[in-house]
């Protein structure tokens, strides 16, 4: 018997009086808050504008949960097309299942539009967003905690997860590897690794999303050999493996080509926004300075006597 696991949340709805709040969804939008959050950041250290990154986010996160569910429906058709299925669940996102690989597929092309109206270079904003989507990726994956879903084999180790059973979907109750959280946690040092690579190598071009890209289809790779759930399997591999081996190659072509083409860093990610900064900062440091003189005009005492004046003729001088 494991005395030692992690416990499952007894449902993943939390009732808000009429309102239902589902683990999943929730756990969906934190992440894009911090994503918008530290990729604001990590822009404006760049020379671009505040809330650029959150406008451009209004275009790239709803294709990108399109692109997720789309992937997730089209590999996993029968779950949804199949016989005695019901098609209107493909259209339940809350209940879990959104693909990764389509998701970052057609959030790319959201984001494509929305830099092509700012007249921003898509790279550079990859490169801001980049950490952002690793963190979010690790917030998300809490989710599939809470629909008790994509656990691994079964195991007593002390971290292992209790699943219940559920006769009505065939899920079986014991303890299984919470490959939930290796991800979470691989997605962690990932942002970290973009975060320290990008400050050390000053990367450009989009080479910082080239590495996260890559630093995360390593984990993703061996999550999914750690995985149960009914799978399309090719070669002996899950399909989630050989996605993850390719856009692992196409990501370390995309580092090394790019950085033989266009080396360094982009110098300006934003028209405008250096000049708008400087202009600001000048009219501020004005403001500040015709504030002190104005204070230091009206305060008495600062004014010094001359330390040689005499005294007027006829001056008492006793």
């Amino acid at each position: 018997m494991n005395l030692a696991y992690i416990p499952s949340p007894s449902t993943g709805v939390v009732h808000l009086g009429p309102i239902p709040l589902r683990g999943y969804a929730f756990c969906i939008i934190i992440g894009v808050f911090v994503a918008v959050w530290l990729g604001n950041k990590r822009w404006i250290a760049r020379g671009g504008r505040s809330g650029t990154i959150a406008d451009i986010a209004v275009w790239a996160v709803p294709f990108g949960l399109v692109g997720g569910r789309l992937y997730h429906v089209i590999t996993d058709y029968e779950l949804y097309f199949g016989p005695g299925r019901d098609w209107v669940g493909a259209f339940k996102i809350w209940e879990g299942g959104l693909g990764i690989w389509g998701a970052i597929a057609l959030g790319a092309v959201g984001a494509w539009i929305g830099c092509r109206r700012r007249g921003i270079p898509l790279p550079a904003y990859a490169d801001a967003i980049a950490p952002g989507i690793a963190v979010a990726q690790a917030i998300g994956r809490w989710g599939n905690w809470f629909n008790q879903e994509l656990y691994g084999r079964p195991t007593d180790l002390p971290w292992a997860l209790k699943i219940d059973p559920d006769p009505a979907i065939g899920r079986i109750g014991g303890t299984y590897h919470p490959t939930f959280l290796y991800e979470s946690l691989w997605c962690l040092g990932v942002a970290a690794l973009v975060i320290w690579a990008d400050r050390k190598f000053k990367l450009g071009h989009g080479r910082a999303f080239a590495v996260y890209v890559a630093a995360y289809t390593v984990g993703r790779f061996w999550t999914e050999y750690l995985r149960v759930d009914t799978a399309h399997h090719f070669l002996g591999l899950r399909l989630n493996g050989w996605t993850a081996i390719l856009v692992f190659l196409a990501a370390v072509a995309y580092f090394v080509i790019s950085s033989k083409r266009v080396p360094g860093r982009e110098l300006v990610v934003e028209p405008g926004a250096a000049e708008e900064a400087a202009a600001e900062g000048a009219s501020k440091e004005g403001a500040s300075e015709g504030s002190a003189s104005e204070d230091g005009a009206s305060k008495p005492g600062l004014t010094k006597p001359a330390a040689d004046a005499k005294p007027a003729p006829g001056a008492d001088k006793r």
